[in-house]
């Protein structure tokens, strides 16, 4: 099996909360529905990806409990390439703690458990899966070595190198010239460049020696920089929203997707933007994540009337 797309991942259980507000300190709400889902940015990225239409890959590791074996069978599932999967027999798996709230907004806290536990060893016993991928693709919910790790070899074997900097950190100087697309929200890019316009802050970002920076605007869209070129501006597309859990990821899955497809930038960010817009019209990460025909049927020129 040709491999298109690598992620070096993360995988958590997403235990999902409905309540009507964000919470103040020391104040408990009553949730109006609770579910528990598949999640991690990593995985979900990963399954983006796989929908819409990319071989993926993943170099990950996971707890030996139930919650483990829940990945291991969504990613069979999802035709995902998990043979560099480790598990942790006896450790804990990677949970978040999600808060919906009626406006489809959320905050969420990870823990990454077994995650945590991910090295630049684990990385280079994949390397031959990685040195003949199109995109490899990485978040900040694993060990920064391990994304390190990746990304070098991708570069030495000109692979694609994309990173969804979430939640977002400070990162070593030495890591910025090996990301050819970062991929941050708006949020996290004027955190990571301490800028307080998008502009200048994905300025500051692209001196630092990214390649790109794609940083996502919500309905608003998405914008894309890079060095010596105008900032290309798109559109987002309006809906009602559900929920926001893995838009990001959507996105960011969606347009490795595309990248790994030679697809132009104007065409991948269209694609990436559309689904993300697709994944907020159902509660949870992966069960509301679009497929390729979905993501079409949105861009499909709409007949006059």
């Amino acid at each position: 099996m040709t491999i298109d797309v690598v992620c070096v991942a993360s995988w958590n259980v997403d235990l999902i909360a409905h309540i009507p507000q964000p919470l103040q300190r020391g104040e408990t709400q009553l949730a109006h529905g609770f579910e528990r889902l598949p999640g991690g940015k990593g995985s979900n990225a990963a399954i983006a990806a796989a929908r819409q239409g990319a071989s993926v890959g993943l170099i990950a590791r996971i707890g030996g409990d139930d919650f483990g074996q829940m990945g291991l069978d969504l990613w069979s599932r999802e035709g995902i390439a998990s043979q560099h999967v480790v598990r942790g027999e006896g450790e804990v798996n990677g949970t978040a703690l999600i808060l919906v709230y009626e406006d489809g907004d959320n905050s969420i806290a990870v823990y990454p458990g077994a995650g945590a536990g991910l090295t630049a060893g684990h990385v280079h016993a994949a390397s031959a899966m990685l040195t003949q991928a199109r995109v490899v693709m990485a978040s900040c919910e694993v060990p920064l070595a391990a994304t390190q790790a990746a990304f070098e070899i991708a570069r030495k074997h000109g692979v694609l190198t994309l990173l969804n900097p979430a939640p977002a950190m400070p990162l070593p100087d030495a890591l910025w010239p090996l990301v050819d697309v970062l991929t941050p929200n708006e949020g996290e890019l004027l955190m990571l460049a301490g800028a307080e316009d998008v502009d200048t802050a994905a300025q500051i970002l692209l001196s630092k020696g990214a390649g790109a920076v794609v940083v996502t605007l919500g309905e608003r869209g998405c914008a894309l920089f890079r060095p010596n070129s105008q900032a290309l501006y798109l559109p987002g597309h309006p809906m009602e929203v559900i929920d926001t859990i893995g838009a990001g990821d959507t996105f960011t899955g969606s347009l490795g997707a595309a990248l790994a497809q030679k697809t132009p930038w104007p065409e991948s960010l269209q694609w990436a933007n559309a689904a993300a817009a697709l994944s907020t019209q159902a509660h949870g990460a992966v069960t509301a994540m679009p497929t390729r025909a979905h993501v079409q049927n949105l861009l499909r020129p709409k007949p006059r009337a």
